[in-house]
């Protein structure tokens, strides 16, 4: 996200947070009710959770625990605030169940983390050298903007937390905003990050324990790209990234490497359909491999509304490989039979409008241009 139009939206949470502003209703409403048990992922509008409400987990990641799958994303207000980074539980990626809040802001505010900081984009990896669960995020200061561009870091013995804090730094003396965490098949992490203010993609390795990072430290591009998200196949690295235009979405593209520190290979915007060109109105997150499916990958983005954040809607849609190039294509409903190669062909997996419009919903893209037009 660009400096100036993040420096407004921290300006406005700001002023949330000193009483300035009225406080926020229950953010990510949906029906509040149970519902019934999902069987596919539904791209047109709220994805509630099992209690009925929006899932309010944002610009975050996954990761599977035994046979269950957390869910970590940043936990938003519909005023722009950040509440700490949010946890859901799923055992089949379609049901999620709302697990509460995995690190939230510290009550200390000599803490790093003390309320008004910002919390963006968490990734959590488990370390089986130390059994931790080790979180990562962008991290911005209270009171200072959008101009600290930190790393935090926390730890847990379990999955979905409580989370402590640990400490927070700039990597190698670098900035650091939107950014992903990486394992590769060796044990070895990574954290992949916007530094220079957003000007440079980086990758560092991380220590053994996944608390700090090494000197080996790489430059992928200088192409003022954030919103990074990883992932491997065959032998090939793959990133994802978003462009810099503030909450306004743009078009994606991907980079390629056959070692994870490069050299890498720029590669267009690998969408497909109506609206490609703006990601189909969203911005990447991270990117999903299914264990035991080597060809599935599901690519996660969100579709920002700036001004009710926890409402933002969630696009999750199937990568496909073509040879060595990606492509994502725009589907209304899908299932995850659509990685099985008998099925792909057969009535049982749902799969509507492939490679059509996104739905017009009014929140996040009928609107979007009013909410843009001021900036």
């Amino acid at each position: 996200m660009t400096i100036i139009w993040r420096a407004l939206f921290l300006a406005l949470a700001a002023l949330t947070g000193s009483g300035l502003l009225p406080a926020a209703g229950a953010p990510g409403d949906a029906t509040n009710q149970p519902v019934a048990p999902q069987t596919a992922f539904h791209l047109d509008g709220l994805w509630p959770d099992t209690s009925g409400q929006h899932i309010n987990c944002h610009g975050g990641g996954i990761l599977l625990a035994g046979d269950t799958w957390y869910w970590f994303g940043e936990k938003r207000g519909r005023r722009p605030s950040s509440q700490g980074v949010s946890v859901y539980a799923s055992k089949d990626l379609y049901n999620w169940r709302n697990m509460g809040v995995a690190l939230a802001p510290a009550n200390d505010t000599n803490s790093d983390i003390a309320p008004g900081c910002v919390m963006e984009r968490p990734k959590v990896l488990f370390n089986a050298n130390t059994g931790q669960y080790v979180m990562w995020f962008h991290l911005e200061l209270r009171g200072r903007g959008y101009n600290a561009a930190r790393a935090g870091v926390a730890t847990s013995d379990k999955p979905a937390g409580p989370y402590r804090f640990v400490n927070s730094f700039r990597p190698n003396g670098n900035m650091s905003r939107d950014m992903d965490l990486f394992l590769d098949d060796d044990g070895r992490a990574y954290h992949i990050y916007a530094a220079r203010d957003n000007y440079d993609m980086r990758i560092c390795q991380l220590s053994r324990d996944f608390l700090s990072p090494t000197t080996n430290d790489v430059l992928v591009a200088s192409d003022h790209r954030e919103a990074p998200a990883m992932f491997k196949h065959r032998g090939t690295y793959y990133l994802i990234t978003s462009a810099c235009t503030g909450w306004r979405p743009n078009a994606a593209n991907y980079y390629t490497a056959s070692h994870i520190l490069g050299p890498w290979t720029a590669h267009p915007n690998p969408c497909l359909g109506a609206n490609d060109q703006t990601t189909f109105g969203g911005q990447s997150s991270f990117v999903a491999p299914l264990p035991g499916r080597p060809e599935a990958f599901i690519f996660m983005a969100d579709r920002w509304i700036p001004y009710d954040l926890a409402s933002s809607r969630h696009i999750w849609l199937p990568i496909q490989f073509k040879g060595s190039e990606i492509e994502i294509a725009w589907r209304d409903e899908w299932n995850l039979g659509f990685f099985d190669k008998k099925a792909r062909s057969a009535p049982a997996v749902t799969v509507r409008n492939t490679g059509a419009s996104p739905p017009r919903d009014p929140a996040c893209v009928s609107g979007v241009g009013a909410r843009y037009s001021p900036w």
